[in-house]
C-alpha cells in the first residue's frame, strides 16, 4: 500500500519513523491555513487537516496522511509566528498559564476519510524576560504552532502536561497508527522510501 505524507514537517516524518512507517512520497499541501471568521479552534484544526489530505489525495494514488497542529490560549488560535516579535508575544501570552495543543489527523484511503482530533493540555512555568529573549534568539520557534517546540529547548518551560506528547510535537502516534492500520498500513512495517 502506497503512503503519501501531506506535510513538509520534518518532525512528522521523524515521528512516523518511530513507529516504523516511512512514506513512499512527501507532498505538502499548499492550502490556505487562515482561520475562518468565527471558526473555533477545534473546527479549524480539523478542517485544515481534512483539506490538506483532500488536496493531496486529488492528485496522488494510495493512502494520504495529513495533520495540523495549533495552540489555543483561551479562545485565541496561535498559529506559526510570522516573525520574532510575534513569537515573543505568544510566549508572553503562554507564560505561567495552561493552554491547549490541538492536533487533527486525517487519513484518506480508497476514497474514504477517517479523522482524529487530540487535545493536550500544557502548562508553561512563569517565563522571565531573559527566558523569552533567549528562546526567541535561538530561532527554535520558527515554523512551530504557538511559537515553541516542546521537543527542543522549550521543553524546559513545561512542568506539566496532560495528553499526548507526540501530538504536541505534531503527530499523535497512537491515533495515527490506528488510522493507518484501518487503511492497511501497519506500524512496524516499513514502506519503501522513494526519492
Amino acid at each position: 500500500m502506497r503512503l503519501v505524507l501531506a506535510s513538509a514537517s520534518p518532525r512528522r516524518l521523524e515521528l512516523l519513523a518511530q513507529i516504523g512507517v516511512v512514506p513512499d512520497a512527501i507532498r505538502p499541501a499548499g492550502i490556505d491555513e487562515t482561520p475562518l471568521r468565527a471558526e473555533d479552534a477545534r473546527a479549524y484544526v480539523a478542517r485544515v487537516a481534512a483539506e490538506k489530505a483532500a488536496a493531496v489525495a486529488a492528485n496522488e494514488p494510495g493512502v494520504v496522511l495529513a495533520a495540523d497542529t495549533t495552540v489555543v490560549a483561551g479562545r485565541r488560535i496561535l498559529g506559526k509566528p510570522a516573525d520574532a516579535a510575534e513569537a515573543e508575544a505568544f510566549l508572553r501570552l503562554l507564560s505561567g498559564r495552561r493552554h491547549h495543543v490541538l492536533t487533527a489527523v486525517t487519513v484518506i484511503a480508497r476514497g474514504a476519510a477517517r479523522h482524529r482530533l487530540v487535545d493536550t493540555t500544557v502548562r508553561f512555568r512563569q517565563l522571565t524576560a531573559a527566558d523569552i529573549a533567549a528562546y526567541v534568539a535561538s530561532g527554535d520557534w520558527r515554523g512551530k504552532a504557538g511559537g515553541y517546540g516542546i521537543q527542543g529547548p522549550a521543553g524546559a518551560f513545561v512542568p506539566w502536561m496532560q495528553g499526548s506528547f507526540t501530538a504536541v510535537v505534531g503527530l499523535p502516534l497512537a491515533e495515527t497508527a490506528t488510522l493507518l492500520a484501518a487503511a492497511g498500513i501497519r506500524a512496524g512495517y516499513n514502506c519503501k522510501e522513494k526519492a
